[in-house]
């Protein structure tokens, strides 16, 4: 059976079931299934190339934008982002805009969390709200940041044509209101713990399921509903799952209903 069948029934599983303790376990069944997905691939990738000791994923060639996922010909995404990809792979730099907005723009480096706390501590209680626009990175510094949001009661935002993919959502999740305008590009996909050495098979796997689960747990601490991480789950790393405005509410990802340009004439 393929993994994307399999991970398919599981979802409509999910949506069928109305009994929640039933939707927990299916949901974290789910989350076994994939790690044992992942552990194919991360097998492959770990023998064909491990990274070099530092070495930071956003800095490759790699598009910061990827295909939207499809079953035939990949399609672009549903919006050109305003930032060039030279922007936005750089390191995540801070600047305080007017109305207490913190602008958190570039990819999520190792040690982004560290210097996003200095801002905060530095700004005191005047940030009131954090403005995204990223092609994610490290999980790490991403749930860090997520849980700091949370904690100090700040909200975010994602303005129209700015990105917050891959782990970038995870941040998202921590606001305590959490805003998407119009053309926002919000995309999810599949993450793992690439680390600085070469892991064995196992190794990888251990890392790509202890990874996932925090992530679920971490989005469940947020409100975020399930849904949200399976389709990440079911996104291969060079691909996105783009959010539509419906789903970005179905999931609890946004507080307030996305502008669409029916709602906006």
């Amino acid at each position: 059976m393929k993994p994307s069948s399999l991970a398919l029934r599981l979802k409509t599983a999910i949506v069928r079931a109305d009994d929640g303790l039933l939707m927990r376990s299916a949901f974290f069944g789910l989350l076994a299934a994939a790690g044992a997905f992942l552990f194919t691939d991360l097998r492959e990738m770990s023998l064909a190339q491990a990274p070099l000791p530092g070495h930071d994923p956003m800095t490759t060639d790699a598009p910061v934008l990827p295909p939207a996922l499809t079953d035939g010909t990949p399609q672009a995404p549903p919006v050109d982002p305003d930032s060039s990809p030279e922007i936005l792979r750089q390191p995540m730099r801070f600047e305080l805009l007017t109305g207490g907005v913190l602008k958190a723009e570039g990819s999520i480096d190792l040690g982004a969390a560290e210097r996003f706390a200095e801002e905060i501590a530095a700004r005191g209680e005047y940030v009131q709200a954090v403005s995204l626009n990223s092609p994610g990175g490290s999980v790490n510094d991403a749930l860090a940041m997520s849980k700091l949001i949370r904690e100090k009661g700040i909200n975010t935002k994602v303005a129209s044509k700015a990105l917050c993919a891959s782990s970038c959502p995870l941040v998202f999740a921590g606001g305590v209101a959490r805003e998407a305008e119009q053309d926002a590009i919000l995309g999810v996909h599949q993450v793992f713990n690439a680390g600085q050495d070469r892991p064995s098979p196992e190794q990888a796997m251990s890392g790509a399921q202890s990874t996932t689960a925090r992530i679920a747990r971490h989005l469940e601490e947020m409100g975020i509903g399930n849904g949200l991480w399976i389709n990440a789950l079911e996104t291969p790393p060079d691909r996105l799952y783009y959010l539509t405005p419906e789903e970005m509410a179905e999931f609890k990802l946004v507080t307030a209903p996305v502008a669409t340009a029916k709602q906006a004439d």
